[in-house]
């Protein structure tokens, strides 16, 4: 058991990304003293692995797998559990020329069944040709395998057992495939986005000099997952590119003690650690009265956030529960991204913390105008977005109607966005490729949102957007007026549209309570009833179901087209739309 992690020490002249391949950014930081480390629930430290062990022990295992007549562009997928092994089979395949898929490690979100068939649909997607998995999942994987052909399927020591073969590796070039990520799902079935090496080392090199302006003093710590963009680009392959030490917890044991979160970042003094919104909630809310004093957070200077909408009141309450840890407010750095475009688009300014940009709600419903509540005389319901600053150099971005015409600032519409880190398409899905990338290199990201003076700000994603009577209405608002409910609590809540057989489309939220008492029950759907039409002008069902019951998709996101699925899927829509007419008139007496 190590008592000592790797130290952040630079013996060698820092360089921020300036490399032409991942191969070559490790070849690099294995020059120096620093590495990544690994921790366990309860905080303590059970694997260290220098960057300089991991860079001679992934050429050996390049050797071994080629060695296995797996040819330059073979895809390799990888169950990608918070483990030194995934980095040693991810960077083995960048010196092998090989594809590395990173795959879920999320049995509990579906049960056995549906993590196989979701195993099953990833490695024939990526048409993998071996497959690994921690010894916790092989048995997964194998069962998920069958009937696919894969030259091998197993665990890290079946790989290792291997024989090294004498053979020189591969010349890696630019313009070579990274890796494939596949997509959280949230939206439909994951795709597999095609990252060049001159892609992400692009997106790297902006994350690390204009982004985040790492330097060498700084130290990562992460509980992300190692299969979600965030996780794998910006707490994997920016430590390695920046030749800085990481931190690492694996993502379901922050999520069963999200204050070890807290207690890491004190004991490895780490100054840069990314979350989604969910992450600081959770801590907050596990956060006990007095308790803040016993951690020192002073040392973290950028407190990133993005991954999904972020709300303001969220970050706030984060801050001021963390205060007398030493947290400044000033250190969250919201920014927007996404796995097509490698990871980051846009950072807001450092160390300024974050800003919001208050609008008229209503206005913004009917017009798509962003209309700043403060030069109104008569605004109507107010909305507040967080913005997500100004997108890194090298990236053009322009907000689109549906027609295509370019939109000025505060109109809201399609952001599309063109650069060196964007995609080259989806893996072997030329249809979904061309319908979000045209040939001149402009991808429609799906999200809809409006520019200020250059900085983004983010709405929500086009395919959440709920049109009731030419209305257009936000998911996050009516999810918004259920969590602020004293029986909901901060991602217990969705929001989304269904048919109806009269051609029009019915508002459903979805609740998770944890009140038991039918009466209490009852006021909150009355509650919620009224608040929805006084605050959005629109009728909406309210269904309460029990804890847990939310889906969501491999990176823990919540999932509105699986709830809608879900929702369509048990529910008589003819019956739903006959209550609704009923309860319609009798609000109107």
């Amino acid at each position: 058991m190590g008592t000592v992690s790797t130290p952040t020490v630079h013996n060698l002249p820092f360089r921020a990304a300036d490399f032409a391949t991942l191969a070559e950014a490790l070849d690099y930081s294995a020059k120096g003293d620093t590495g990544a480390n690994f921790y366990t629930g309860r905080g303590e430290l059970y694997a260290t692995l220098p960057y300089a062990e991991l860079r001679e022990q992934c050429r050996v295992l390049a050797r071994k797998l080629l060695g296995m007549g797996l040819q330059k562009g073979d895809r390799v997928a990888l169950v990608a559990e918070t483990t030194p092994d995934f980095l040693r089979f991810f960077f083995a395949c960048q010196y092998a020329g090989l594809v590395p898929v990173a795959l879920p490690a999320s049995v509990n979100l579906g049960g056995h069944t549906v993590y196989v068939t979701q195993l099953h649909g990833l490695l024939k997607c990526s048409e993998a040709t071996v497959a690994m998995a921690p010894s916790g999942y092989a048995s997964f994987l194998e069962e998920a395998g069958e009937g696919l052909g894969l030259k091998l399927i197993g665990d890290p020591s079946v790989f290792d057992a291997l024989a090294e073969v004498d053979i020189e590796l591969p010349t890696v070039e630019p313009d070579d495939i990274a890796y494939i990520q596949y997509t959280s799902g949230s939206t439909r079935f994951p795709r597999g986005v095609v990252i060049k090496q001159k892609a992400v080392i692009s997106n790297l090199a902006g994350i690390i000099r204009h982004g985040v302006k790492i330097g060498p003093g700084d130290r990562c710590f992460s509980w992300l997952p190692f299969y979600h963009d965030m996780g794998l680009v910006g707490l994997v392959l920016v430590p390695v590119a920046a030749q800085i030490s990481v931190d690492y917890l694996d993502t379901r044991e922050f999520a069963m003690r999200p204050r070890q979160w807290l207690n890491l970042m004190t004991k490895t003094r780490a100054t840069i650690s990314f979350s989604p919104p969910f992450g600081y909630e959770l801590c907050t809310r596990r956060l006990r009265p007095g308790e803040a004093g016993k951690y020192d957070l002073s040392n973290w200077r950028v407190a990133g956030v993005g991954a999904e909408m972020i709300r303001s009141e969220t970050l706030t309450r984060f801050a001021d529960a963390l205060a007398p840890a030493g947290f400044d407010e000033k250190a969250f750095l919201a920014c927007y991204g996404m796995a097509e475009c490698s990871l980051a688009i846009s950072f807001s300014p450092l160390f300024e913390g974050h800003s919001t940009d208050c609008v008229d709600g209503d206005h913004h419903s009917d017009h798509q105008e962003a209309l700043p509540i403060a030069n109104l005389e008569n605004p109507g319901r107010a909305r507040c977005f967080v913005e997500c600053g100004k997108p890194l150099p090298g990236y053009e971005v322009e907000i689109r109607k549906d027609d295509g015409r370019v939109l000025s600032d505060r109109h809201s519409g399609t952001i599309f966005v063109r650069g060196d880190s964007v995609m080259s398409g989806y893996f072997n899905a030329p249809e979904e490729t061309a319908a979000s990338l045209s040939e001149d290199g402009w991808l429609d990201t799906g999200d809809v949102g409006y520019q200020v003076d250059g900085s983004l700000i983010i709405t929500g994603r086009k395919k959440d957007l709920i049109i009731i009577n030419g209305r257009n209405i936000w998911p996050q608002d009516l999810e918004y007026l259920a969590e602020h409910q004293p029986e909901v609590r901060m991602g217990d809540a969705l929001a989304f549209s269904v048919p109806s057989p009269r051609d029009e489309e019915i508002c459903v939220l979805v609740v998770q309570c944890r009140e038991s008492d039918s009466n209490i029950r009852a006021n909150l759907v009355d509650r919620l009833n009224r608040l929805v039409h006084l605050e959005l002008g629109i009728d909406v069902f309210v269904e309460l179901v029990p804890l847990h019951t939310l889906p969501r998709t491999s990176s823990g996101k919540l999932s509105r087209s699986k709830a809608r699925q879900n929702f369509i899927e048990s529910h008589d829509l003819n019956a739903l739309a006959e209550e609704m007419v009923d309860v319609l008139e009798l609000k109107q007496g």
